[in-house]
């Protein structure tokens, strides 16, 4: 009897050995093949073109690079200090105009319903907004 199981237990071993053979190759099939896709489909840096190089960085942006702007829960960014200056020097509903249809694309129309204003003194406001920022940018 202790031959028969000596025998079904080296019987079970050859199996598992073999199991594990067959899923060791079955991985390096698959491995060379996800190899083979990568190098298909990736590029060494050193082969890149000085454009793609550029597409491939980033440039940090901090808060204190711009200035905020908030407008009916928008958070408006300004990077030109001149323009944002020009800005502040606007009374509030001038900078709410041009804030709201230049920076948010919003119509005429659509200005007078959110500030609660007549479209013509909307326009007026932005008209008149303008040609102070332009005074004020070319004073300065």
């Amino acid at each position: 009897m202790s031959q028969s199981s000596s025998c079904d237990e080296t019987t079970v071993r050859f199996q598992f050995d073999r199991m594990c053979r067959l899923a060791l190759k079955s991985e390096q099939i698959d491995y060379m093949r996800e190899m083979d896709r990568l190098s298909k489909h990736e590029k060494l840096f050193s082969e890149l073109s000085q454009e793609e190089l550029s597409q491939l960085c980033a440039i940090d942006e901090h808060s204190f690079d711009s200035h905020c702007f908030q407008i009916h829960g928008c958070d408006i960014k300004i990077k030109n200090d001149s323009l944002a200056n020009a800005l502040q020097a606007l009374t509030e509903k001038k900078r709410n105009v041009i804030l709201l249809s230049y920076f948010l694309n919003m119509s005429d129309t659509e200005i007078a319903d959110e500030m609660s204003l007549v479209r013509c003194t909307v326009y007026e406001h932005r008209k008149r907004a303008l040609e102070l920022l332009k005074q004020n940018m070319e004073d300065k």
